[in-house]
């Protein structure tokens, strides 16, 4: 029986987690209390030491979506063809 798939989780980098972070005008401590872990896994995360994982990943997204901060991967374009 093949196991049934959702949606990928969002997939965090650096750069997202540091971009979210100033979007929401919040230093890191403030952003580490929002997400209930310590400030320097938040440097962690955005010097790219670690990514965030599991819930941490998805507190992110939904600190993302309400806070109206464009996150994911965009779709790469197709090229037209001639």
């Amino acid at each position: 029986m093949e196991k049934e798939t959702g949606p990928e989780p969002e997939h965090w980098d650096s750069v997202g987690v540091r971009d979210l972070r100033r979007h929401m005008n919040a230093s890191q401590q403030e952003m580490a209390r929002r997400l209930g872990t310590r400030q320097q896994t938040i440097s962690e995360w955005e010097r790219g030491v670690y990514s965030p994982r599991g819930i941490s990943s998805a507190i992110l997204s939904v600190l993302a979506e309400r806070s109206d901060f464009e996150y994911g991967s965009p779709k790469p374009r197709q090229r037209p063809t001639a």
